[in-house]
């Protein structure tokens, strides 16, 4: 904690202009928001209009889109239920989806990341196990199913890991660069990456294939 009362944290954030954003969008970035309110301040300390202001929103959408504060914790307490609305998105829906995640996540330091509160929890490997086994639910056998093509559980997990790694520098690392862009220009790079990984045929046209090994340096 830094000293920042949660709701004068929430009024902070429901200053900043409110960014246009589909129902889709809007409903990740309220699951996101709320994972990390649960995760730092646990259910009783968390109330719906933090959740909301945190996305910009009116707190009655809350309701709208989960019916109460219970339901909205229940949705977002593992993993799997985190990522289960992402498996009922159209492929091509998926990029939105994810940019809601990643840019709908507080940035100022007061939350943590979900992974991290799963690894500090007291079982620890018990947590570890199951959130291994929620993500190979989700990526592993559901999403890759979707996926399709070469090495779809490959790409489905190495979009997870990137999604991952990409959330909690960005909220937990927090550098100068990712801090300063703005939102508009992190989802440009965001979505090229994205587009990468779940269309092979993007990477087979950038990608010309050598036959050498990748990690090889210097002449032979």
């Amino acid at each position: 904690m830094t000293g920042v009362h949660n709701g004068e944290a929430s009024e902070a954030v429901a200053e900043r202009p409110a960014r246009r954003r589909s129902a889709t969008a809007t409903r990740a970035a309220l699951r996101t928001a709320a994972a990390f309110r649960f995760g730092k301040y646990g259910y009783e300390g968390t109330s719906v209009r933090d959740i909301a202001g945190d996305v910009g929103v009116d707190a009655a959408l809350v309701y709208r889109y989960f019916g109460s504060k219970e339901a909205l914790f229940n949705d977002v307490t593992g993993a799997g239920k985190i990522f289960e609305p992402l498996l009922k998105e159209p492929v091509e829906a998926i990029p939105d989806w994810l940019c809601a995640m990643l840019l709908g996540a507080p940035k100022d330091g007061e939350f943590t990341h979900p992974v991290l509160s799963v690894l500090r929890s007291s079982g620890k490997s018990e947590a570890v196990a199951r959130l291994r086994a929620d993500f190979s639910e989700v990526f592993s056998t559901r999403l890759a199913a979707r996926l399709g093509g070469p090495d779809a559980e490959l790409r489905a997990e190495l979009l997870a890991a990137w999604m991952l790694g990409t959330s909690l520098v960005l909220t937990e690392i927090r550098p100068p660069a990712l801090q300063s862009a703005p939102d508009a220009k992190l989802e440009k790079y965001l979505r090229s990456v994205i587009a990468t990984l779940l269309g092979p045929a993007a990477l087979d046209a950038g990608m010309p294939e050598t036959g050498g090994d990748c990690r090889a340096t210097g002449d032979h």
